[in-house]
């Protein structure tokens, strides 16, 4: 007679005959023999990029921008920019992640001798630095000519906008450069005896090769998780929709830089998504797809077959979502995710769980189903890196949060392209709410706090990384249990008169 073990395999919890969502089950804990620092977060976004913590912040215009992608990829995960706003304004934030932080920065801004302050103030005001080099053709390998720098210009007024920059700058006599060919370490060495700011490399015709920045050896330091790419820039995702109008978009963001794209779509098993999987695919084949929203197999299946490189899993179950309610369509986020998860597996594509992640505990049991990542929407919206301003109500300190699919956000074409909504539509059903949440602080405190969430909940189950977890839930070795809404109230602060709930 076998022996009797507690609790149910993941496939038997699922084929429990209802939908399931986090809160309907616990996983029983396992057999740990190791510290929680040893635990190791690195999962897949796609087939072909790594993330050190399996974390992605959503493409929602109260959610991610620059700001919030930059402080993600720095903390181990990525933030995916929204296409709720014009090309030029998209491409521009993905720029301004790609040129963060990087070891060597080969395609340096550049202006020339003839530029003005204005000109600066205006690189600034994109790119969110005014360190610039300044070379004979204002462009990457022409003659360095000196390098501007804030303290150039800390004291010039806007009565001196047209001042030359020639006259301005530090001169190239009275700069330290390095000789293309030396390695990043020689390099980091130089500048930090030289004590500037910024160390040009240059080749035998001073003609300026590459750039390394002096902050950016700080932030190598400050940020050991940072996820990056070949050329040492962040890792950054940005939003398409299937509007035809949108392969200019794509085309915008591919010359920006981003390293993968999320279709975004409330339904993604459409012919207008896999015709543009298969376009982008054939067009830009090393560029990262990821497809979307499904949650079943069959739509997971279409989109696999015309070559998305991962898939985005949820219909219905974020917190200010209400498609399930208006439209009568979607399905419980457990059930999705493991479905989609298991079929997705078999093809190597990884997958994302979009929607009811509102703690770490939620992600503990996506990633238990069979998620590689998870991405977050109103769990972000309260940070200082997200989009928009702080404003107080009933004493407490809030942020404006709303779904894409909001009449609020449907104003604009890319909340329309989402749900499929013609432009020419004088009726607009809303499948989201607008609403606020509150003030969480930085991503750089709260990121952190979300990691050890997930090592501690992982050592709890027995897994040293999420390979192994993976392993243990298909052999049905990881076991898990069915919750009455008795035992969800047990599970939480219960009995007191009064309490205070400090997560971090």
């Amino acid at each position: 007679m076998a022996e009797h073990q507690d609790g149910l395999t993941a496939e038997q919890l699922i084929n429990c005959g209802h939908g399931l969502t986090y809160n309907d089950f616990l996983i029983l804990p396992g057999y740990t023999d190791f510290t929680t620092s040893e635990v190791v977060l690195s999962s897949s976004l796609t087939k072909k990029l790594t993330l050190k913590s399996p974390l992605v912040s959503a493409p929602m215009d109260t959610v991610t921008e620059s700001a919030m992608a930059t402080a993600m990829a720095l903390t181990g995960g990525v933030g995916i920019i929204h296409c709720n706003c014009d090309i030029d304004f998209q491409a521009d934030e993905v720029r301004k992640v790609k040129k963060y932080e990087q070891g060597f920065i080969i395609d340096p801004v550049c202006l020339g001798p003839n530029n003005t302050v204005k000109d600066i103030w205006d690189v600034k005001k994109r790119y969110g630095f005014s360190g610039v080099p300044i070379t004979d053709s204002g462009k990457m390998g022409g003659r360095l000519k000196g390098i501007i720098t804030s303290r150039d210009i800390d004291f010039v007024d806007e009565n001196d906008a047209n001042h030359l920059l020639s006259e301005l700058m530090t001169p190239i006599e009275k700069l330290t450069v390095a000789k293309y060919g030396c390695n990043l370490q020689e390099a980091n060495d130089l500048m930090q005896q030289s004590k500037k700011g910024k160390l040009p490399i240059v080749n035998g015709n001073g003609e300026l090769i590459a750039l390394i920045a002096r902050t950016d050896l700080k932030k190598n330091r400050d940020f050991p998780l940072a996820n990056k790419d070949s050329r040492k820039q962040l890792i950054v995702g940005a939003a398409v929709s299937t509007r035809n109008e949108d392969r200019k978009r794509v085309d915008a963001l591919q010359k920006a830089g981003v390293d993968a794209l999320v279709i975004d779509s409330s339904q993604g098993n459409s012919v207008y998504q896999i015709e543009l999987i298969k376009y982008i695919k054939e067009k830009y084949p090393d560029l990262q797809v990821i497809g979307g929203n499904v949650v079943t197999s069959q739509q997971a299946k279409n989109l696999v077959e015309a070559g998305a490189d991962g898939l985005r899993v949820g219909m219905g179950s974020g917190s200010i979502c209400i498609t399930q309610e208006v439209l009568a369509v979607g399905r419980p986020q457990g059930t999705a995710v493991y479905r989609v998860a298991e079929y997705a597996s078999k093809h190597d594509v990884p997958v994302i769980a979009d929607g009811g992640i509102s703690n770490p505990g939620h992600i503990l049991r996506a990633l238990s189903l069979g998620a590689s990542t998870a991405m977050m929407g109103s769990l972000l919206a309260g940070t200082n890196e997200a989009p928009g301003e702080y404003f107080f109500a009933d004493g407490i300190r809030l942020k404006k949060y709303r779904g894409m699919g909001s009449l609020a956000a449907m104003e604009k074409a890319g909340g329309k392209a989402r749900y499929n909504v013609e432009n020419d539509q004088n009726v607009h059903v809303a499948e989201g709410v607008s609403g606020s949440v509150a003030d969480k602080g930085s991503v750089f405190q709260f990121v952190p706090y979300l990691i050890k969430g997930l090592q501690r909940g992982l050592q709890n189950m027995g897994a040293k990384d999420l390979v192994k977890l993976r392993s243990i839930m298909l052999s049905g070795e990881l076991r898990f249990e069915r919750r009455t809404h008795s035992s969800i109230l047990e599970g939480g602060v219960h009995g007191l008169h009064s309490y205070e709930k400090q997560l971090f």
